[in-house]
Parts: C-alpha cells; sequence; structure tokens
C-alpha cells in the first residue's frame, strides 16, 4: 500500500512549540507519520532539493569516517549508508517502515561487495540502546533537525562515543535570519511545488520537513551546543553552493 495515499491531511503551521532545541512531543509524533510517507520519493525529491548536491556532502562525510564502528543516527531509507564501504556499520531510525526499507537496500549492496551486513536498530537519538563507549564515530545526515530534544540527543552521542571519536552532522545551512528566510522561501516554493507534483497531493508530507527547517537554530546554534555537551575541537562550515552545514567535532 502507498503511504502516501493515506497520509492524514495536516496544517503546515501548528500551535505547538518547536525550536532550536527540539520539538513538543505532538509534532514530534506528527513528524514522524509525515516522514514514513516520503518513503517512496525520499531520494528523488532530495536530489531535486539540492540541486544534485546532496550526492556531493554525503561523499563529503563518508571520506571523513575512520576505519572501525560507525553509528549512523536517522538512516532513513538507507541513502548514505548504502555507500559505506569496509566499515562495521550500524543504522538506527525511530520508524520500523524506514529500518525495513534501509535493511534490503543497504545490506543487497554489501553483499555485492563482500562487507559484513550493517545493523539495524529501531530507537531514538535521545534514547540510544547502546553501551558506553560503543563506536569509533556517529554521523546523522539530514535527520538531527527532526530529533526531538537535540541536547539530549547530542549528549548521548558523546555517552556512546569512544574517548577520541568524531560526530559528523551535516543538515540545512541557517547562517542567519536572512540565510534563513531565503531557505524557508526556496524549501515552501520550489521544492514544495516539485514535491506536490511527484507526491500527486496538494498537502504533501514534504511540508513538515520544510517546516523543521524553518524551526531549526542557526550553524552557531549547534556549534554552542556540541561545545555544552562537551564536545571539544567543534568545527562547523556551509558548504558550497551554501545549502548545508556540516559538523565536525570530538569526543574528549
Amino acid at each position: 500500500m502507498n503511504p502516501l495515499g493515506n497520509l492524514p491531511n495536516t496544517a503546515f503551521f501548528v500551535t505547538t512549540i518547536m525550536d532550536a532545541q527540539g520539538m513538543g512531543a505532538d509534532d514530534w509524533d506528527e513528524l514522524q507519520r509525515n516522514l514514513l510517507a516520503t518513503i517512496p520519493v525520499y531520494d528523488r525529491i532530495n536530489r531535486f532539493a539540492t540541486l544534485g548536491q546532496v550526492t556531493r556532502w554525503r561523499r563529503m562525510v563518508r571520506d571523513m569516517l575512520p576505519d572501525g564502528k560507525i553509528l549512523e543516527v536517522g538512516c532513513g531509507p538507507g541513502s548514505f549508508a548504502e555507500d559505506v564501504i569496509g566499515r562495521n556499520l550500524v543504522c538506527l531510525d525511530p520508524i520500523p517502515e524506514m529500518l525495513a526499507a534501509a535493511e534490503e537496500r543497504v545490506n543487497s549492496a554489501r553483499r555485492s561487495r563482500g562487507d559484513d551486513p550493517a545493523i539495524f536498530v529501531e530507537g531514538t537519538a535521545e534514547e540510544l540502546p547502546f553501551d558506553d563507549d560503543s563506536f569509533d564515530a556517529l554521523c546523522s545526515l539530514f535527520s538531527f533537525r527532526d530529533w526531538y530534544d537535540k541536547k539530549a540527543g547530542l549528549s548521548e552521542s558523546l555517552r556512546v562515543l569512544r574517548p577520541g571519536s568524531s560526530i559528523i552532522i551535516v543538515d540545512p545551512a541557517k547562517m542567519n535570519r536572512a540565510h534563513g528566510f531565503l531557505g524557508i522561501l526556496w524549501m515552501r516554493v520550489w521544492v514544495g511545488a516539485y514535491a506536490r507534483v511527484v507526491c500527486g497531493q496538494r498537502d504533501h508530507p514534504w511540508k513538515w520537513l520544510t517546516k523543521t527547517y524553518s524551526e531549526f537554530g542557526t550553524t552557531r546554534d549547534y556549534v554552542s551546543m556540541l561545545r555544552e555537551v562537551g564536545f571539544v575541537d567543534v568545527k562547523a562550515r556551509v558548504i558550497f553552493p551554501g545549502m548545508a552545514t556540516i559538523w565536525s567535532a570530538r569526543a574528549p
């Protein structure tokens, strides 16, 4: 069954609180329902929204990953994990259907290369179901803005990373208010028009991803947050053509 046809009508603007640190429980539940509906069109709309740059950004993150055990938080349908080569890979997502789609896709690619299968775990960034000091790196690509409590999620990320290990986060850039306003226009008007065509409905699920961007903090907000929870060597850079930020930091 195509979940797009069963998506409940949702208003684009909601009254519960979302801010730079996170969102309310009702908002987060509604977001998960809309993310579920994006599975059939996720890659197609993402490529359009980023002018095809998303492939390059994912490759940049893969090149930053060390050897060893890697955790991807918010793996979605496996778009990034599919091409992670040679690492011991664990993929986490709160949506079972996302995990099912990702597991088939990712482990098929890994089998063809002779890599060991990736492990898929249901869970949230705020309550990672792993022991302390379990991973050599953690990454999150285009899902950090969907964490319902970003500070709690970063604290959990620090807990499961081994000393000296790295965290790498990629999400749409928002350098300041003016830049964020242009980003909202881009996502709401240009990407929104394309999403309506691809999804075949006016009240398409991509509206909620635009909403999470509009409530997302600035690049500096999350540099400060990474430092506050205890990460060191915190860096951030907006990458060409100014549509995404890569944050990186290290566990002390």
